[in-house]
């Protein structure tokens, strides 16, 4: 099991550099990010490391066990924009991570018949109200 007391680099054991020579400020917070402890990331730490592509392995689960509830579970950016992060997430990581694809399926399969329930009640509320 993941020890949540730890980060990344304690993890995995590597050291991806000095935070002061990231090139940009999105390398730099990334690097910070690594030393973290996991169970002090936030949503939006999880989204931009996602994003990034970096340590899925250990993110994508804990962004799945959040949204297990909460599909719009957001960070900084926008609603919903942890489960957008894990959309974006590319087809290697899920055929080695099977069951974590299955459970993030039955998240995906939620928003989906969600949405097939609201939208036409959606759009009998905004023409009711001449809303667009």
């Amino acid at each position: 099991m993941l020890d949540l007391n730890k980060s990344l680099e304690e993890i995995d054991g590597e050291n991806w550099g000095d935070l002061d020579k990231g090139a940009t400020g999105l390398i730099r917070k990334c690097l910070a990010l690594r030393r973290k402890p996991l169970k002090d990331f936030t949503n939006d730490d999880l989204t931009r490391m996602i994003s990034q592509k970096i340590a899925l392995k250990y993110l994508v689960p804990i962004a799945i066990e959040r949204l297990v509830d909460n599909p719009l579970n957001s960070g900084d950016y926008y609603r919903g924009d942890l489960l957008c992060s894990i959309l974006k997430v590319n087809l290697d990581f899920w055929k080695e991570n099977l069951e974590l694809q299955e459970e993030f399926d039955m998240i995906v399969l939620d928003v989906v018949q969600a949405y097939e329930t609201l939208e036409p009640l959606i759009k009998v509320y905004q023409n009711k109200n001449n809303l667009k």
